[in-house]
């Protein structure tokens, strides 16, 4: 696998926090915690290319982590904290907040103007994404006050023709934007200034609040590039190696998801009937099943 941008150090720092991740996992409060402690000590050692390369590859869900284990939601924390510390590093006061329910999970304010932060990743081998992934709508109800909310996404998984999601976020005040979009900004404010970076911020969150609202992918993410290629012409090469860096990542973590399937397969082709049989009825949830269905019983409500 040739890579111009991402690195073989960047790569390795991945595998590290999978594996982090997977020992961490376990009591989420204290696990998630751990990670924002671990993550800002590691960005102040290594200084911001560490954060540049954690913004580069997040978006992937990594496939060893099951659906709904403790581990994905680690990792879903773990991107939480990665857009923290990229609006830290721009110069807003930012908070991972630790509620779980009916909130955003990051929180930002600068000088003039505050807004609330989700980032989302996926799996590679995951194809049926709805507007319901995306969330724009609980987004602007969990904004609580404040004028503005963003969505943070890898570019290579958001709908490139048509979506309500575009639509709702014009309509909303819900700014959508990508990681490589969040990485040009942390370059931006480490080459011009904190101040100039989130003036820019506070300019691409406006823009969508002035977009007519409409479903077309090109309409949305032309009105957000020319926002932040025409405000300064610095950011032109930033945004062309972010671009390459953005392609990479789909290579790197394609490479890593076919790594593990075809372990996987070769692990299951391995199996006795035995095992097979026992792993089949744990991967159904048969036992559970038996044990919600055995737990149901007359609750007298017929009898008030």
């Amino acid at each position: 696998m040739v890579l111009e941008v991402i690195t073989e150090q960047d790569i390795a720092k991945r595998s590290y926090w999978m594996e982090e991740i997977t020992r961490l996992s376990g009591n989420f409060g204290v696990d998630s915690e751990r990670v924002e402690q671990e993550i800002r000590e590691e960005i102040r050692a290594t200084g911001l290319p560490s954060l540049i390369a954690h913004l580069r590859l997040c978006g992937a869900i990594p496939e060893r982590f099951e659906h709904d284990s403790s581990e994905e939601k680690l990792y879903s924390k773990y991107t939480d904290v990665v857009i923290h510390e990229a609006y830290t590093a721009m110069g807003f006061t930012s908070l991972v907040l630790r509620e779980r329910a009916d909130v955003a999970d990051v929180e930002c304010v600068g000088p003039d103007f505050a807004f609330v932060a989700d980032a989302k990743a996926f799996r590679m081998s995951r194809t049926a994404k709805n507007q319901k992934d995306f969330k724009v709508q609980a987004m602007d109800n969990w904004k609580h006050g404040k004028p503005f909310a963003m969505i943070v996404c890898p570019a290579y998984q958001l709908p490139a023709r048509t979506s309500q999601i575009y639509q709702q976020a014009a309509a909303r005040s819900v700014c959508i934007l990508t990681y490589t979009h969040l990485a040009v900004f942390v370059r931006y404010a480490q080459h011009a200034g904190s101040s100039r970076a989130v003036r820019l911020m506070h300019e691409v969150f406006r823009a969508v609040e002035a977009m007519n609202p409409t479903k077309v992918a090109s309409a949305y993410w032309q009105t957000i590039n020319r926002v932040l290629l025409d405000s300064d012409e610095s950011i032109a090469p930033m945004w062309k190696e972010e671009k390459i860096a953005s392609i990479e990542s789909i290579q790197v973590a394609r490479e890593e998801a076919l790594q593990f399937l075809a372990t996987e397969r070769e692990r299951i082709m391995r199996l006795s009937r035995e095992e097979a049989i026992r792993e089949v009825i744990m991967w159904r949830k048969i036992e559970n099943r038996i044990r919600a269905v055995q737990s149901v019983s007359d609750n007298g409500l017929l009898e008030l």
